[in-house]
């Protein structure tokens, strides 16, 4: 360090350590914390073949219940499998969505090591709409149709 005074040596170094202190204390605070290793299983509810390329979403629940900010996002394999170490310890909501099959949204509290979670996604269900014709009613043009004589 030559060309530096000795006061800015000193305050170099002192720079360094605090940097060193306050690396060293994330790291440990990052190792008290506990964290759970999840493992999903995306499957078809009517025939229990696996989704591949569904979207498990996580986000961490506050304890109102309220969604927080921030998360992550896995896709499943080909298996409808994915994988996911480092999640705190905690409830965390889980939504699952794929194309063609109901969004699934739960929350688990996830207080061990290794959690695995299997979800299985249900088609859509038919929309009503009041607009719909109702069962055994007739649409206009149908009575048209039958209130007219036969040709031969």
């Amino acid at each position: 360090m030559k060309g530096l005074g000795s006061g800015m040596k000193w305050c170099l170094a002192a720079l360094v350590l605090v940097i060193g202190a306050i690396a060293g204390s994330s790291v440990m605070r990052a190792e008290d914390t506990p964290s759970s290793a999840l493992s999903f299983v995306v499957l078809k509810d009517y025939n229990g073949k696996p989704v591949r390329n569904a979207a498990v979403v996580l986000h961490p629940v506050n304890p109102h219940g309220k969604q927080q900010r921030g998360g992550f996002e896995l896709k499943t394999d080909g298996e409808g499998k994915t994988h996911f170490e480092g999640v705190p310890y905690g409830k965390m909501r889980v939504q699952v969505l794929a194309p063609g099959f109901q969004t699934f949204g739960e929350d688990y509290d996830v207080e061990s090591p290794t959690m695995e979670i299997t979800v299985k996604l249900k088609l859509p269900q038919k929309q009503y709409s009041i607009y719909d014709d109702k069962p055994g009613q007739q649409k206009p043009d149908e009575q048209k149709k039958d209130d007219a004589p036969e040709k031969k």
